[in-house]
């Protein structure tokens, strides 16, 4: 192939995942309550196949042709049954990609002209919400544990073609863990670990 086909294939070209991602979006939402600004979280609805009861923000999956900013706005729409002129976003944290091959895109943003108590959710989705003070993660570090990632082993593939066949030294790689008690629910996982990095940013000098 010619030198110059292969620079015409390279020039202008976005960098993107070799291996193929779940594209997932969320958002932060923040409203206002007396003179303090809270995030809102989910309890996920114990009937859903994906985490549920566990505590999460509002996000999902990215549908074709949308934008990571757009999924954040829908869903949060969806599952608080809210309308998009309720919600504001400030900005885009950095985004996480897991080990499961997801690519989460995570808003900060302000949620405005509706009141807390009065935010009915989608009971398909979500059973019920809570409010934390910003303040609380910002005076409060997360406990933080350490879990190992296993390889697991089978027939099918071909040991035969790699150095030492099934003795081969695969990385064993340790995901770091992070967990907020708080108003009688617990905060972990990705959860936990975005709220860890919005005040990461928020604190930074």
């Amino acid at each position: 192939m010619d030198i110059d086909i292969i620079s015409k294939k390279l020039k202008d070209r976005v960098p993107q995942s070799i291996e193929p991602m779940a594209k997932f979006a969320v958002l932060l939402p923040l409203i206002k309550i007396g003179d303090q600004w809270e995030l809102i979280f989910e309890f996920r609805a114990k009937t859903l196949k994906s985490q549920p009861g566990e505590v999460s923000f509002p996000g999902g999956k990215v549908e074709e042709g949308e934008s990571f900013k757009e999924t954040a706005i829908r869903e949060t729409m969806e599952e608080l049954h809210i309308k998009e002129e309720n919600i504001h976003i400030l900005g885009e944290l950095d985004y996480l990609i897991s080990y499961a091959n997801l690519e989460i895109h995570c808003f900060l943003g302000t949620i405005s002209g509706v009141n807390v108590d009065k935010i009915s959710p989608n009971p398909s989705e979500v059973d019920h919400i809570f409010t934390v003070p910003l303040d609380y993660f910002l005076e409060v570090e997360p406990k933080a544990y350490y879990l190992s990632l296993e390889t697991m082993y089978n027939e099918e593939f071909p040991y035969n073609l790699i150095p030492n066949g099934k003795d081969y030294n695969f990385r064993k790689p340790k995901r770091k863990i992070y967990f907020y008690e708080c108003k009688d629910h617990i905060i972990w996982g990705y959860t936990a670990t975005m709220i860890r990095h919005l005040v990461e940013i928020l604190k930074d000098q």
